[in-house]
């Protein structure tokens, strides 16, 4: 089992029988502890701060045919600045992904001579190769052995990585892949940056069994992804050369405010010189799965309606300071649990006696990220129907309370509020301030992608900062959409704008504040709408009008 940590052990506590420890950066770790070994894990026993996330894709298979359609590309202005006199294609920028892997093999992933654009692979799912320095797990590929298994009959038996699920290709080759002209047609939004790829291993049984999710579906692990950026951080500053991050992961649990251990490196990484952390910002708004209120102190009813395949879910109710929370859960044949009347912090497990439903709750007063109050509730085996939760506090004047299910595609079965609200639907880590985040829009009719997360905080933080193109990209597995889509077509736009900045010596020592900036100044607003938006933060991602804007030609 591991849990996240914001400080360093004692040396003595730094490696046992059943116990390790791995350094992430500073005080920032993970102690890995035997399972049989630890405690059950629940904020009662681990501070939340500490518990690692599940992570779930953000892009999915689109209907279409695999020829190449440039008009995403086109109006998001970024095949306008690979052309002349700009010529902006991500030269001497390295892209990293970080997600499922990649098909290393496929020409979009090489120069026209045949080898690698991919400087290197840490494949945290392969035991068999080296590790990578300071790291205690998965195998390191490096430029020369993918070129020697590319010059091979065999070429897994040298670099064995193999994306399965397709979604790391997808992203990496909507971002980054070449240009082609023979054969079938493709290019990315930065056809000649370098890759740096991480794959990353599915998580633990133990966090699938805390969260509820199954184990064939797609979920990852916050200690896992943060260990990647660091991977991809000591990997890019010997270089010398800037890097864009690129994530295609989020999660709808957590403070939706930016508090968390893993916003908080995050915030460092996206804040460095050279250096831009991109985000996509989900595919919840149209899940059901946020409920918004005022509370006051009249019980507020929260009507949750549960399907039949639902094995079990988790929700959180984050509250806004100085309210004092107390909540009560009914089932759908009558049963309830009483209200409770927390202290410091308490937990409550209940078993209906008719439901055959078994609810945790855990409480924390002061929520250590954020110090907001923060109610967790576990279902287990939920009875299908409506289920109410009860909602009553204390000092009540002007709080807002905010409950959040787990991401749709985490749930076995239908689970949603009646009375759902579509706003601040923008997924974990979207809300590290420094990132450039982006939601999602069909280009083709310029309508915003009705899944895609909104804004803004629930702190009201503006996010996202833009939205892009992101329903029917083209990809090397073929169309795909979402908001992984969003941040790859955005994470592309940043490299040709560090290529410009950094590379060609314009504005050398750019930060991704200040990339950010540039793109959420340069990005095309609709005269409708009232900006900043919560769907659209300050406009549609716009290359040209970026540009423009460096230049000093500003639109009238």
């Amino acid at each position: 089992m591991s849990i996240l940590l914001d400080y360093v052990p004692g040396e003595e506590e730094r490696e046992g029988e059943w116990y390790c420890y791995q350094t992430i950066d500073g005080a920032l770790g993970v102690y890995y502890v035997r399972i049989d070994r630890a405690l059950p894990l629940s904020p009662a026993n681990y501070l939340y701060r500490y518990i690692p996330q599940l992570y779930g894709l953000e892009g999915f298979r689109a209907a279409g045919g695999r020829e190449f359609d440039p008009e995403p590309l086109e109006q998001a202005g970024i095949l306008a600045q690979q052309r002349p006199p700009l010529e902006l294609t991500g030269r001497g920028v390295i892209f990293a992904c970080i997600d499922t892997g990649i098909s290393y093999e496929d020409p979009v992933f090489r120069f026209s001579d045949g080898s690698s654009r991919i400087l290197a692979i840490w494949d945290q799912t392969d035991q068999s190769g080296r590790t990578p320095e300071g790291i205690a797990y998965g195998s390191e590929y490096m430029r020369d052995q993918i070129n020697e298994a590319l010059s091979s009959a065999e070429p897994h038996r040298i670099v064995p990585m193999t994306d399965e699920i397709g979604h790391g290709t997808a992203l990496a080759s909507a971002a980054a892949g070449s240009r082609l002209e023979e054969g079938l047609a493709f290019c990315g939004a930065a056809p000649e940056a370098d890759l740096v790829v991480v794959k990353l291993r599915p998580a633990k049984r133990y966090l699938r069994d805390y969260f509820q999710v199954a184990p064939d579906v797609p979920a990852y692990s916050t200690d896992d992804i943060l260990l990647a950026v660091r991977y991809v951080q000591r990997f890019v500053t010997p270089l010398y050369r800037p890097a864009v991050i690129c994530l295609g992961l989020g999660t709808s649990l957590g403070s939706h405010s930016g508090g968390s251990l893993a916003v908080e490196y995050l915030q460092e990484a996206a804040s460095r010189v050279s250096q831009v952390l991109v985000t996509g910002g989900g595919n919840e708004g149209n899940s059901a799965g946020h409920f918004r209120s005022l509370l006051t102190e009249q019980a507020q009813p929260v009507e949750l309606r549960v399907g039949e395949q639902v094995r079990g879910f988790t929700a959180e109710l984050w509250g806004m300071r100085p309210a004092v929370f107390r909540i009560g859960v009914r089932s759908p044949g009558g049963e309830a649990i009483p209200e409770t009347d927390f202290r410091l912090g308490a937990s409550v497990d209940y078993t209906f006696v008719y439901e055959k439903t078994r609810v945790r709750i855990d409480y924390m007063r002061n929520e250590n990220n954020t110090a907001d109050e923060l109610i967790q509730l576990r279902f287990d085996r939920p009875t299908p129907g409506v289920w109410t939760l009860t909602v009553r506090g204390l000092r009540t004047a002007g709080s807002v309370f905010d409950l959040w299910l787990m991401p749709r595609q985490f749930l076995s079965g239908e689970a949603y509020f009646l009375a759902p609200d579509p706003d601040v639907t923008l997924t974990m880590p979207s809300y590290t301030e420094d990132a450039v985040t982006a939601s999602a829009y069909d280009s083709r009719s310029g309508s915003f992608f009705y899944r895609s997360g909104r804004g803004f905080s629930r702190t009201g933080a503006v996010k996202p900062d833009l939205a892009a193109p992101g329903v029917g990209i083209s990809t090397a597995d073929g169309p795909y959409s979402g908001a992984a889509m969003a941040a790859a077509l955005t994470a592309g736009a940043a490299a040709q704008l560090m290529q410009w900045c950094v590379v060609e010596g314009n504005y050398r020592r750019i930060s991704g504040r200040s990339i950010r900036g540039f793109l959420s100044r340069g990005a095309r607003e609709e005269p409708q709408e009232e900006y900043p938006s919560r769907r659209w933060g300050y406009g549609r991602l716009d290359m040209r009008r970026t540009f423009d804007e460096i230049a000093g030609n500003y639109p009238e």
